[in-house]
């Protein structure tokens, strides 16, 4: 079934009783048992819920896996992952992750007894001098968080299987309609559907997705036990948002291709970072990998020419905000904002500048969106 079909009707029909073409919220915390041992197949909504259980299967069947885990965040679908690790356990990831990542990995998991490289996952030497006998996992995020920077799924995962070690894929910024990991052989991929899955600003949520009932069984425990799964309501919100998502990674990717033409052409801008640009330097992994170049795209802003407070202070149509994949426009300095927790060290070794600039592009009229620009980057 194709992905346009699939995220329309996949889960969806759970009411039997009145036939409704949507999902019915189960805002219910507790279901009653018939007799002992004997129920629904539901008994606690921590456990599980019908409504989440249709978002589940719904995004299952997008990233082609055996099943999906929702959560309350993204985050909480990270943290849930890191739980399948013990102390002492170690872990290889990029230098230029998601910020909030890198925090949780760097300040938080660190006091638990893990270990983590930051490295360059471009360069799979370097991968590999990273690696130690207590590597058990491979964090992955591609395209990077914020500078687009594109890592070989194939050659990162066949790595990882001849050491058995598990192999985890942030696809937030792809979504599964120009991008799926487990299709490549990953062992699990990671979203934050408050972004493009949901796709309109009004709910967080996180999702994992797997391949094997052996990591199935881990991941749903895990979730269960750690109390991370997410509330009915917000899971019936994701699995509205969702039926639009090919129409509107389709329209984010349009008008993100056209404003990083228009950017690299302007004076003012030192740098445009955007999978769909000639000028990217990996072009043959971007069509090895991905179906298409998303919606997100950074630059660097030339500050001896116009501030950045000024840019930000003239922006009509695109709002300063951390997040992204809303069906409106955002813009941010990660230097200062989203990846402010990695600290100046951090921020340099991602390369991540004060001058960078991170763009959700929306889905508005992108004549619109390009004169909002230019007239912010005036002197």
């Amino acid at each position: 079934m194709n992905i346009k079909t699939n995220s329309v009707h996949t889960g969806v029909y759970k009411d039997k009783s009145y036939n409704s073409v949507t999902t019915p919220i189960y805002p219910t915390s507790t279901f009653y048992y018939d007799a002992i041992g004997k129920n629904k197949g539901y008994d606690y909504t921590r456990s599980g819920n019908p409504t989440r259980t249709a978002l589940e299967e719904n995004l299952a069947s997008l990233e082609g896996g055996r099943g999906c885990c929702v959560t309350a965040t993204g985050m909480a679908a990270v943290t849930a992952l890191m739980f399948l690790l013990k102390p002492g356990d170690h872990v290889v990831t990029g230098n230029d992750i998601y910020g909030g990542v890198y925090r949780l990995f760097n300040q938080v998991m660190s006091q638990m007894g893990l270990t983590f490289s930051f490295v360059n996952m471009r360069n799979v030497d370097e991968v590999k001098s990273a690696m130690t006998d207590k590597t058990k996992m491979m964090w992955i995020e591609t395209p990077s968080n914020p500078l687009l920077n594109i890592v070989d799924l194939e050659a990162m995962i066949a790595l990882a299987k001849e050491r058995g070690i598990v192999t985890a894929v942030d696809n937030t910024f792809m979504s599964p309609y120009f991008q799926n990991p487990l299709e490549l052989g990953a062992d699990i991929v990671m979203h934050s559907t408050t972004k493009y899955i949901n796709g309109h600003s009004d709910v967080v949520g996180g999702a994992i997705i797997f391949n094997s009932e052996e990591m199935e069984d881990r991941i749903r425990y895990l979730v269960n036990a750690l109390g991370v799964s997410e509330a009915p309501f917000d899971a019936w919100l994701v699995l509205r948002g969702v039926k639009t998502l090919a129409h509107r990674m389709e329209a984010h990717q349009a008008n993100a291709l056209a404003i990083a033409q228009h950017l690299e052409q302007h004076a003012h801008v030192k740098k445009v970072y955007y999978p769909g640009l000639a000028s990217h330097p990996q072009q043959d992994l971007i069509k090895k990998q991905m179906k298409g170049f998303g919606g997100m795209l950074s630059f660097e802003l030339d500050t001896s020419k116009v501030s950045l407070d000024q840019f930000f202070a003239k922006l009509q149509y695109f709002n300063l905000a951390e997040s992204l994949g809303g069906i409106e426009s955002l813009i941010e300095s990660p230097w200062h904002m989203s990846h402010a927790s990695m600290g100046e060290d951090g921020l340099k070794a991602s390369g991540i500048t004060p001058e960078t600039i991170r763009v959700s592009v929306g889905i508005e009229e992108v004549k619109d969106l390009i004169a909002d620009l230019d007239n912010a980057l005036e002197k």
